[in-house]
């Protein structure tokens, strides 16, 4: 089975790569065809143009960028959301893979 992707996107791509870690450790202890990567939301568009995500989630400090990120990216089949600031202030690596999981399995629903 091929490997998924979810991009996480922030300001700079720091303490997103700390949450991308925790995200991954549940990945792996389920053996899930996932894989997780964080970029510095400036680059989202080149990096989706390389390769098609199965979801985008924004961190909590760039939650402005929502409604334009959901503009750009859901019309081609990827749905956006942004990771609650608890579970990213807990660095709750289970609880935004749900939510991920949770939006990629609503924007199936809805094809």
């Amino acid at each position: 089975m091929a490997t998924k992707k979810i991009y996480l996107f922030c300001e700079a791509g720091m303490s997103t790569s700390i949450m991308v870690n925790k995200m991954m450790e549940v990945v792996k202890k389920h053996n899930m065809p996932l894989t997780i990567e964080a970029f510095p939301a400036i680059h989202a568009e080149e990096k989706v143009e390389q390769e098609k995500p199965v979801a985008i989630l924004l961190g909590p400090q760039v939650r402005h960028l929502d409604s334009k990120m959901k503009a750009t990216f859901e019309p081609m089949g990827i749905p956006v959301g942004t990771i609650a600031t608890e579970a990213y202030g807990m660095m709750d690596g289970e609880r935004a893979l749900k939510d991920a999981l949770s939006l990629i399995k609503k924007a199936k629903a809805k094809e």
